[in-house]
């Protein structure tokens, strides 16, 4: 009998142990999702102002077709059809291109002049701020969730539950390097 007692005790425990490492991976897991889908707003956000500073960049900067072009392809990629991953990738892409736009705007002083230029520059300037926070928020929540993920004994109920590592959102190497602009 008592052996029975100590087999109960020790389930008892195990289960005790469990749900509430189960229910907090659940919760973790749902903080990544929120911070992923708030970061995704401004994404989309930056996404959605890049026709129209290409288009106005482009009535100055004839003989930057090329970057134009590289800019413009990017961004006819359907952004709602995409994966979360591909977001990431597509929006790290998007960030090694912009700063050369900018770049090339300094050349124009009469676009840095323009009203429609100036307004879709402060509008790029608060949502790149904005994504700055939600990038730091994201990777926050994916720090944490990857930790349980990784602590022991959390590590296993993560891998009983199938519980996958959320990836970082982390700058690419050509955000890294200074502007060049040469002509």
């Amino acid at each position: 009998m008592s052996g029975l007692v100590i087999v109960l005790i020790v389930v008892a425990a195990i289960i005790a142990f469990i749900i509430p490492a189960y229910n907090k991976g659940v919760s973790l897991r749902n903080y990544v999702r929120e911070a992923f889908s708030t970061m995704d707003v401004y994404l989309k956000k930056r996404w959605d102002l890049i026709p129209n500073l290409v288009e106005t960049v482009k009535g100055y900067a004839q003989h930057e077709k090329g970057l134009l072009t590289e800019l413009t392809d990017l961004r006819t990629k359907n952004y709602g059809g995409m994966s979360d991953n591909e977001k990431l990738q597509a929006n790290m892409q998007l960030g090694s291109v912009l700063p050369k736009i900018l770049a090339v705007a300094e050349n124009y002083p009469d676009l840095k002049a323009n009203q429609n230029f100036a307004k879709l520059m402060d509008d790029l300037s608060a949502i790149e701020s904005d994504i700055v926070n939600a990038r730091k928020y994201y990777n926050g929540t994916v720090r944490e969730y990857n930790t349980f993920l990784e602590v022991f004994p959390t590590n296993i109920v993560g891998a009983i539950f199938s519980f996958r590592h959320a990836e970082l959102f982390e700058i690419s190497s050509g955000e890294r390097e200074n502007v060049q602009v040469k002509f």
